[in-house]
């Protein structure tokens, strides 16, 4: 079944924090603000079924319509984003970021043309805030425009020393290949807020792909102190064993036909 029936269906499984047997009330704010746990900890798929269980609640929340393009955007789902931009955006034609949101989408499947219009159209509603200006720079990205700079500097200043933002910014480096760039604000976010796992986690992946070894190998580890669960931090301090596994086997082979 796939994401977007899912969604449809307000999600058939869930994976809250919370047990069954919890006796708080599951409503809007209750779901709401499990959605945006799990966003922060970058658990989009959870977050994004938490995001359509308060649209059972409440249709009209603008918020959760606005989220749930993003989750799918962080999940690669690039064309289900748009289609679900589309319906958010026949209920709020004219919320500024959701007109971003599409943006996005419509820009990492290539639609830069379209990409831009909405991005002016989410500027044009008086949208300036964080997500607005990181969407536009999203769009100037994928169409390698340097004025992405820009509007990440911007999207910074409107949040300062806000480690999610800072987090999202590097989300955002890092997809389009700028791992020095991404690196920083990953450095940043986790600076910001070094009891999130994921920051660690996500530094470490740039570490690793600019082969930083050693330091991919000590965040990997802070996001295992942080959370034992994380399989992700595994499977990255694993792939690391098997690179210096490699490269020592390269050297002595080296060696060897240096004698």
């Amino acid at each position: 079944m796939s994401r977007f029936v899912n969604l449809e269906l307000g999600g058939e499984a869930e994976e809250f924090h919370h047990s069954e047997q919890s006796p708080t009330l599951k409503d809007e704010a209750y779901y709401l603000a499990e959605a945006q746990a799990a966003f922060q900890s970058g658990r989009f798929e959870p977050a994004l079924r938490a995001y359509s269980k308060v649209l059972e609640f409440n249709p009209e929340n603008a918020i959760a319509w606005g989220a749930q393009v993003r989750m799918l955007i962080e999940l690669g789902e690039f064309r289900e984003a748009r289609v679900w931009a589309d319906k958010a955006l026949d209920r709020f034609p004219d919320h500024a970021e959701l007109l971003a949101a599409k943006a996005v989408a419509l820009g990492r499947i290539g639609d830069l043309d379209a990409a831009m219009a909405f991005s002016d159209a989410a500027m044009e509603q008086q949208g300036d805030t964080p997500y607005v200006w990181l969407a536009r720079a999203d769009v100037l990205l994928a169409r390698k425009e340097s004025r992405a700079d820009y509007c990440i500097e911007k999207a910074l200043l409107l949040a300062p020393r806000d480690w999610f933002i800072a987090w999202l910014a590097a989300r955002i480096r890092f997809y389009y290949r700028q791992f020095i760039l991404a690196l920083n604000l990953f450095r940043q976010a986790a600076e910001w807020n070094p009891g999130n796992f994921t920051l660690w986690l996500d530094l470490g992946s740039c570490q690793r792909s600019l082969g930083m070894v050693g330091a991919a190998e000590t965040s990997f580890g802070h996001a295992l102190a942080l959370n034992p669960q994380c399989s992700a931090a595994d499977q990255g301090l694993a792939a690391l064993s098997e690179t210096n596994s490699f490269s020592r086997l390269v050297g002595q082979i080296k060696q060897w036909f240096h004698r």
